[in-house]
């Protein structure tokens, strides 16, 4: 898989070339192969030995397309799928900043449960459009803004990820 590390100019190519136990694989970084021991994984720490060198890392943030990591003691930003990552970047680029003000996003993901809002629709902000259901708790989808529902993007028994559109508010 393709990496894009923020301060270096090449991307960086890492692959999986075997498992050696439960907590030992071999590597390729870049055309050299690794030894690389896992000693502790958890949420967001990572302890591992690459060669019988340790190293810590720490997630700071991660989304679908980039991580967040302190390794080290060094910040640094890893670019996931950096090829994908810069074609959806030039697109979104072209789609007017007017647009995405309008969208009503999910900030978790869910199953939709209800919809109370409609198309045509006045909504204050803080008002409920969409109920999801997520971990067995139902969470209301607020207005982030007053103004006239023009489309409801999702349906009853639907399943949306974090960010989805949920409806359009104008």
């Amino acid at each position: 898989m393709e990496f894009k590390i923020a301060h270096l100019e090449q991307p960086v190519n890492a692959e999986l070339l075997s498992t050696l136990g439960d907590s030992e694989a071999m590597v390729k970084i870049n055309q050299t192969d690794y030894r690389l021991k896992v000693l502790r994984f958890s949420t967001n720490i990572l302890e591992f030995m690459i060669n019988n060198s340790y190293h810590y890392a720490k997630i700071l943030s991660s989304s679908t397309f980039e991580v967040k990591l302190l390794i080290d003691g060094t910040e640094m930003k890893i670019t996931k799928h950096s090829k994908l990552s810069e074609i959806l970047e030039k697109s979104l680029s072209k789609i007017s900043l007017g647009t995405a003000i309008n969208n009503l996003t999910s900030q978790i993901p869910g199953r939709v449960v209800s919809v109370l809002g409609k198309q045509g629709d006045t909504v204050n902000k803080g008002d409920s459009i969409v109920v999801l259901e997520s971990m067995k708790m139902q969470v209301a989808v607020k207005s982030h803004k007053d103004g006239k529902i023009k489309e409801i993007k999702v349906k009853q028994g639907n399943a949306v990820s974090r960010n989805d559109v949920i409806a359009i508010i104008e």
